[in-house]
C-alpha cells in the first residue's frame, strides 16, 4: 500500500471507529475506516463536499 498522510477526522474522537482522509495527486481524496484500514475508498473534492453535505442534511434516524 502506497505511503498517505492520513489525518483521523475531528468527529472520531476516539481510536475506533474513526474515519481517516489523504489527499493524492491529481485531486484525489482517500478515505479509510479504523476497522477496515485496507478498504480505501477514492473520490474527489467535489465529491467528498456532496457526501458532506448530503449527510449534514440528515436528522440521525435517516442514517
Amino acid at each position: 500500500m502506497p505511503n498517505h498522510v492520513w489525518q483521523k477526522s475531528t468527529y472520531s474522537p476516539d481510536a475506533s471507529n474513526c474515519v481517516y482522509i489523504a489527499a493524492a495527486p491529481a485531486d484525489v481524496i482517500r478515505l479509510r475506516e479504523s476497522d477496515a484500514p485496507n478498504t480505501i475508498l477514492t473520490t474527489t473534492p467535489a465529491g467528498l463536499r456532496h457526501l458532506i453535505d448530503t449527510l449534514k442534511s440528515r436528522s440521525p434516524t435517516e442514517m
